[in-house]
């Protein structure tokens, strides 16, 4: 149903998803509800070479002070080199947590190697520590409030490239042997692997799913993407929830109308075909 507060964009999918845009979510209610529960939010962050030097320092200080404001949160940094872990004073109701990733061998798939090493951390630890789990990718600033409003069992991020373009241009898989194939005319939306989260059995099924599709990928000699894996899975298990390219706008574009508040800025890096 088109919430008549935001006519001028798409407010729930076809599956009847809510898409949430600044001014289609009431904070008080959804606070009142939430504070009842006493939730604990996990936010993980993979870092690695540049995405330390670089970028690591600002995603946590920035999320300190804007990610679930008020709840419980715990920090989950994955860093193949702990010596070049930043120094952070957090916040009140907020831990942190390092797990090591250790590169073992040069010549594995970096996602796929560390992925499955996540997915160890998550079924020994993460998975009974937290209510919900967000997936980030650490060239990102926080910018305004990322709240309750983005809580769901299956969370999905827009992408901000791709929202306002047409669906035959998304650069699904296309290649039927794999796994991540979605054929011409078919898909709902582009998402992007930088946000994703849910409840940690529901992350947890896509990374198996991930996993397992590269693993298929790798026996038929196909290279493959992490995002394709993660749009192959949205499209089979519809997300329930699916945040606005508000929530992760790259600010090397012009913002346009439809985007009122940045939540979060994307630290994209240009590609000449752009």
């Amino acid at each position: 149903m088109l919430n008549l507060k935001r006519p001028d964009v798409m407010t729930t999918t076809d599956w009847l998803a809510p898409v949430i845009w600044e001014g289609t979510y009431n904070r008080l209610v959804l606070e009142k509800y939430y504070r009842r529960l006493n939730i604990t939010i996990g936010l993980a962050a993979f870092a690695s070479g540049k995405f330390v030097d670089q970028y690591l320092k600002q995603f946590i200080q920035s999320a300190d002070k804007h990610f679930m404001v008020g709840y419980n949160v715990i920090f989950y940094i994955l860093i193949d080199d702990i010596n070049k872990l930043p120094y952070i004073e957090l916040g009140p109701l907020r831990t942190f947590k390092v797990f090591y990733l250790a590169n073992e061998d040069m010549y594995e798939d970096f996602n796929f190697v560390n992925t499955k090493r996540f997915s160890n951390f998550l079924k020994e630890c993460i998975l009974h520590e937290v209510d919900f789990l967000f997936i980030m990718a650490a060239n990102q600033i926080f910018k305004d409030d990322f709240g309750v409003e983005t809580l769901g069992t299956s969370v999905a991020q827009l992408h901000a490239w791709w929202y306002f373009k047409n669906i035959k241009y998304f650069p699904y898989e296309r290649r039927p042997k794999s796994a991540a194939f979605i054929p011409l005319g078919q898909g709902d939306f582009y998402y992007h692997s930088a946000i994703f989260g849910g409840t940690p059995r529901e992350v947890l099924a896509f990374i198996d799913h991930y996993l397992d599709g590269i693993t298929s990928d790798t026996k038929n000699k196909l290279d493959s993407m992490f995002e394709s894996h993660l749009n192959k899975y949205f499209f089979i298990n519809k997300p329930t929830k699916l945040l606005s390219p508000e929530y992760n706008w790259d600010l090397n574009f012009k913002t346009p109308p439809q985007i009122k508040h940045v939540k979060i800025a994307w630290q994209s890096e240009i590609t000449s075909w752009l």
